[in-house]
């Protein structure tokens, strides 16, 4: 292990320490805020700290072993030379854990994250296709522990979305899913298709981490505030008062909805942690491009050259294009069992950023 990784190692370990006295401090349980800093910095920490108290006993053993392969009993030294080998192997693992965890890691990864699916080009095949990806990722919810809950839906006719948002609430949702975001194309004879023609149609997707105020500062003057009636699919009212809220961010041209609650007052606070989402991923969008950061992808507007994955129903086939994975595991996928592919996305997230850390 190279020494300046070590060091920082080293330095985890004695900042751990520090933490946990500070936990154990009466002051700082009372201050609810830094109490909590405190908390995700310790659950930063503790995963380095462990692989690295593995990794230096791995090495004391590994030193015992080198011993008893020089042992005059033939036997013994025959041991100790199986012991050294499979300790090697475990070092040389356990450091490329270390060098993961050792990585800067995304602030936003602890969030919740709002989600905006739309139909793009392909008419009410592009809107089922939006239904079925929030089916997809209601599925993948489900099975990972979290909560779900819609915050803006505007049904098609011929079934699905032209669009919906929704919030997803849990451990590290933005970790998994934050590279979700772009146009999600798919092949397949379409439902609303008699003559049984392989059509292609595309549905966007936006994840955005949930933005506290503190995350985002929004003028109340730069707002403009509408309220109408709330419509279900068909354009039947679903009640009678003007409890639906679209706000507009007028600087920006921003617009956000929300019509699922009987309350106004509970529909505008809604849109506008949606407004803070929506704000908060423009500015993150804007500070990497700014630093050249090509990894994350962003939505487009849908075209069908623009897409980041396919899935192909006629191969029971799914393709992320930006990474080059692919997998015959179609069905599944759709039934949420998305686990290969945000696996394959991560590792090689954090592959390109050690790479560069190198």
């Amino acid at each position: 292990m190279e020494e300046s990784m070590y060091q920082r190692l080293e330095i985890a370990v004695k900042r751990l320490a520090e933490i946990d006295e500070e936990l154990s401090n009466e002051d700082v349980m009372k201050d609810i805020a830094h109490f909590r800093e405190l908390s995700k910095e310790r659950a930063n920490l503790d995963p380095q700290v462990e692989a690295f108290n593995r990794f230096k006993k791995a090495t004391d053993e590994l030193v015992e072993a080198k011993e008893l392969a020089k042992d005059s009993d033939p036997e013994l030294a025959e041991m100790g030379k199986e012991e050294v080998k499979s300790l090697e192997n475990e070092l040389e693992k356990l450091e490329e854990e270390l060098k993961e965890l050792l990585l800067p890691r995304d602030p936003n990864d602890d969030k919740n994250i709002i989600v905006e699916i739309r139909g793009a080009v392909g008419g009410d095949e592009a809107n089922i296709f939006a239904g079925d990806l929030f089916r997809m990722y209601t599925r993948y919810a489900e099975a990972q522990g979290w909560k779900i809950k819609i915050l803006d839906e505007t049904p098609s006719e011929a079934g699905g979305f032209s669009t919906i948002s929704f919030k997803i609430s849990g451990d590290r949702v933005f970790s998994k899913l934050k590279f979700e975001s772009g146009a999600h194309r798919v092949q397949r004879v379409p439902k609303t298709e008699a003559s049984g023609r392989i059509h292609t149609s595309t549905a966007t997707v936006l994840v955005m981490p949930e933005a506290e105020e503190i995350d985002i500062e929004i003028n109340p003057n730069d707002l403009q505030v509408d309220t109408y009636h709330s419509q279900g699919a068909g354009g039947q009212n679903v009640n009678k008062t003007e409890s639906a809220v679209r706000i507009t961010h007028i600087p920006t041209g921003t617009v956000v909805a929300c019509q699922t609650e009987k309350s106004q007052i509970q529909n505008r606070e809604i849109a506008m942690q949606m407004l803070r989402a929506k704000m908060y991923a423009n500015k993150l969008a804007e500070q990497q491009e700014a630093i050249g950061n090509e990894r994350k992808l962003k939505v487009g507007t849908g075209e069908r050259s623009e897409k980041i994955r396919t899935y192909n129903y006629p191969q029971n086939r799914v393709t992320d294009h930006r990474i080059g994975f692919t997998i015959q595991k179609l069905d599944r996928v759709m039934e949420g069992e998305l686990d290969e592919v945000i696996d394959a996305l991560i590792h090689y997230d954090q592959s390109t950023k050690m790479a560069g850390e190198q």
